[in-house]
This record gives structure tokens, C-alpha cells and sequence, in this order.
């Protein structure tokens, strides 16, 4: 739903359906929207077999790897003695993704639903919602609506009287890019530095405080409830295409677009559809150039392969990109490409924890070169060097910060180098003549 937009009649409004209205923030509205139902089932459920309805539909992590979520939960050894967590990684600091803040805003009850439900199917009594420190209108929502159910008892020591234990948290983050990688995220929550840890033990083995533990994201969980209630094949319908990529999937659309916003649509649906109807095209007299769709840390598309796209796991990835967090940058024929990688270069040499030398070396001579193209001032061998950085920074780091600064940088010079070579040969590019900041 691309709120404040009206939804489109070809969204399918699931998560989304209920943005915008305040009495959904309640615990009384919620219930009037068929809130806590498949909790209440759930409570009286063998773990496994909520496990098992969450593989049959198919769900994938939203958050940007796209895991199957009933995979993971069935990691978690039941059974085991050992207290279990769950995670619920709310820091959404991807540049590009504002969709699960519009959950926590608008639908609090829908997350702490799914993480008590997917808490119980991993044999954990306790729940943390790690949201972004600076997201005060979606903490303070979420902490009102956690009060109101634990008021409710339905959660607690006795969960909707089911005699089960299911805590739900929210723990305050400082703002820290690399705290959204799942390890860091853990190391912070224990009050360390946000740095991530290596692998292996995973998670489910050595997590949180040691002990198994979960992660997932605020939209995978606010999904599950959802899926209980109208079941796996349900879920699965919502197809186009793959039918590895099941269900809706909620998108946050930025840049030089006609109608910026949220937008829910069925995994499959067409991109070109979907930028040129659902979202409105480009600005007047403008043209769409390039797009990241996937977050600022997936390659960066040309619009012949963006038109040519089926949004869904796979179709991003046969077009050379992924789907990512859904976080669809967009880029008009006014920008210079080459100034926009420069900035997203800089992010992610200021957000590196610097704990690995090619992630805190590499993030930094990027930018230095990218800003000393942008400046008139770089050579053609800067572009070979730009390449030789990406390469000893892919895959050889312990988190994916410095693969994640590498790949729509590489990928916009492969597909738009004259852009680049303009700047080098001491010329303005016609993108930069328009006044493109």
C-alpha cells in the first residue's frame, strides 16, 4: 500500500491492509481485525507442527536474504534443556527500506503476535524486538502495545491462559548500520559491541547469551500470523511465478518516482507494471535511468533489465540484482550516477565496525577514489583499482558490509561507464549539467 497513496486495485494488502488506521495501534481494534486468533491456536499447537504449517507456505525471510523461515525454526533443537530466544531484527538501516516501520506504526499488535507465535514454535519464552534507536514513533507504539497485551495476559508467564511462558521485549538500538547483521545484533543486545561474530557456532547452536537462538524480521513475523490463520496453501497461492517465492511482499519505493510510499504485491509481479502503474512513472519530463532494487547493497539495474523483471526472488537474481529488503531506489536522467555511488560508498565506509582490514580499507578507498572521479580529478586506471578493490573485499570478510558497498558500485560502472569516463576526461556530464545534487 503505497500510503499516504490509496492502495492501487492491483496491490494485494495483507500486512499493509490496516496502515493508516489508528485503532489498529490498539489492543481493542486489533482484536476487531481478527487480531490474536492464530496465537490463541497456536498456544495449543505442538511447536512442530507450527513449524511445519510455516514450510508448507513457502514464507522467506523479508529482510533481505530470503532464507525459508521454517528451515531455520526447524534448526532450533526442542527439547534441548537450554533456555531459546527469539530476535526479532527490527533495525531496518538498509538506505532505500522504510517498510518495517510502517508495521510497528500502524499494525504493533501484528509483530508481537508473530513473535510470540514463532517464540513458541522454537521453544523460547523470550522474545526481543531489536528496533532502531532513532524510530521513536514506532518504539513508542510498539512499547504501548506490548503493555496493553501483557495487561491482556495474553502474554506473559501464562499466555492467553495457555499455561505457557511467552515474553516479548523491545530493546532499544543506538543507530548502527552493522547492528542489522544478525550477530551484531546479538553482541549488542548483550550489551558488547555491535561487531558481528564469526561463523560457525550459528545462531541456532551459540546465539543469544550463548544459548539457542532465532532471527528474523519484522515482516517475516508479521506474516506468520497470517498464514495460521488462513493456511500454508493459502500463502502459496500468492504466486506469479516462481513457486519458490510464495506470498506477499511489501516494497518501499524512494528517489526520483512519481509516488514514493509502501506498496504490497503478490512475489511475481512485474516491475515494469509496478513502476509505471503502481508507482507512478517518473517525475514530469523526466526518464528512469537506473534502479537499486533491493536496498542500497544489491547491484544496480539498467531499465532494460528492470522492465524486463519478475518480482521475486529468482527474477531479481536472473537479471544479475536481487530482491533483498524490497527497498527499490530510483534514479532519473537527471542524477549522476557517478555521485550517487560516491555517497553510498561513503555510508558504508562510515557505517563499517572495522573489525575485518578489507571491509575497513576497502570501504574507505572506495570513496576516496569515488569522490576523486566525482571531483574531476580521477583517471581510468581509478575504474581497474575500483574493481580490484571490490574483488578482495567480496566474500572474504566475516560479515557482507564491504561485499554490500562493492556490488552497486561495480555493477553501476559496469552498465553506465561512459557516465563515469565523462568525469574522468575533465568533462560534465550531461546528468550533472541538470543540477543533479
Amino acid at each position: 500500500m503505497g500510503y499516504p497513496h490509496k492502495s492501487h486495485p492491483r496491490e494485494t494488502p495483507i500486512l499493509s491492509k490496516h496502515f493508516g488506521e489508528p485503532e489498529a495501534r490498539t489492543l481493542d481494534g486489533w482484536k476487531a481485525r481478527g487480531g490474536y486468533k492464530a496465537l490463541q491456536q497456536a498456544l495449543h499447537m505442538e511447536p512442530t507442527a507450527i513449524t511445519e504449517i510455516v514450510k508448507a507456505s513457502g514464507l522467506r525471510g523479508r529482510g533481505g536474504a530470503g532464507f525459508p523461515t521454517g528451515l531455520k525454526w526447524s534448526f532450533m533443537k526442542l527439547g534441548d534443556g537450554k533456555p531459546h530466544y527469539l530476535c526479532c531484527n527490527a533495525d531496518e538501516s538498509e538506505p532505500g527500506t522504510f517498510k518495517d516501520r510502517e508495521i510497528m506504526r500502524w499494525t504493533p499488535h501484528a509483530l508481537i503476535e508473530g513473535c510470540a507465535i514463532a517464540a513458541h514454535a522454537i521453544g523460547a519464552e523470550t522474545a526481543y524486538i531489536y528496533i532502531r534507536g532513532e524510530f521513536t514513533e514506532p518504539i513508542r507504539v510498539m512499547e504501548a502495545a506490548l503493555a496493553e497485551a501483557r495487561a491482556a495476559g495474553i502474554i506473559g508467564k501464562n499466555a492467553m491462559g495457555s499455561g505457557k511462558r511467552v515474553d516479548v521485549w523491545v530493546h532499544k538500538g543506538a543507530g548502527a548500520y552493522i547492528c542489522g547483521e544478525e550477530t551484531a545484533l546479538m553482541n549488542s543486545l548483550e550489551g558488547k559491541r555491535g561487531n558481528p561474530r564469526i561463523k560457525p557456532p550459528f545462531p541456532a547452536v551459540s546465539g543469544l547469551f550463548g544459548m539457542p537462538t532465532t532471527i528474523n524480521n519484522v515482516e517475516t513475523l508479521a506474516a506468520v500470523p497470517h498464514i495460521l490463520n488462513n493456511g500454508a496453501e493459502w500463502y502459496k497461492a500468492m504466486c506469479l511465478s516462481n513457486p519458490k517465492s510464495t506470498g506477499s511482499k511489501l516494497y518501499s519505493v524512494c528517489g526520483n518516482v512519481a509516488k514514493p510510499g509502501n506498496y504490497e504485491v503478490v512475489m511475481g509481479f512485474s516491475f515494469k507494471e509496478f513502476l509505471y502503474d503502481l508507482c507512478g512513472g517518473p517525475l514530469p519530463g523526466r526518464k528512469f535511468k537506473a534502479i537499486i532494487p533491493g536496498g542500497s547493497s544489491v547491484p544496480t539495474m539498467n531499465m532494460e533489465e528492470a522492465e524486463a523483471t519478475l518480482m521475486d526472488y529468482e527474477g531479481f537474481v536472473a537479471q544479475g540484482t536481487m530482491l533483498g529488503s524490497g527497498g527499490v531506489i530510483i534514479f532519473d536522467d537527471a542524477q549522476s550516477l557517478p555521485r550517487q555511488m560516491a555517497r553510498l560508498a561513503r555510508f558504508y565506509a562510515h557505517e563499517s565496525c572495522a573489525q575485518c582490514t578489507q571491509c575497513r580499507e576497502g570501504t574507505a578507498w572506495m570513496t576516496k577514489i569515488l569522490e576523486r572521479i566525482v571531483a574531476g580529478q580521477g583517471t581510468y586506471e581509478d575504474l581497474d583499482t575500483i574493481f580490484d578493490l571490490s574483488e578482495m573485499m567480496t566474500g572474504k570478510t566475516i560479515c557482507v558490509l564491504s561485499d554490500s558497498c562493492g556490488a552497486p558500485v561495480v555493477s553501476a560502472i559496469q552498465k553506465f561507464r561512459p557516465e563515469f569516463e565523462a568525469l574522468i576526461k575533465g568533462k560534465r556530464s550531461s546528468t550533472v549539467a541538470v543540477g543533479a545534487r
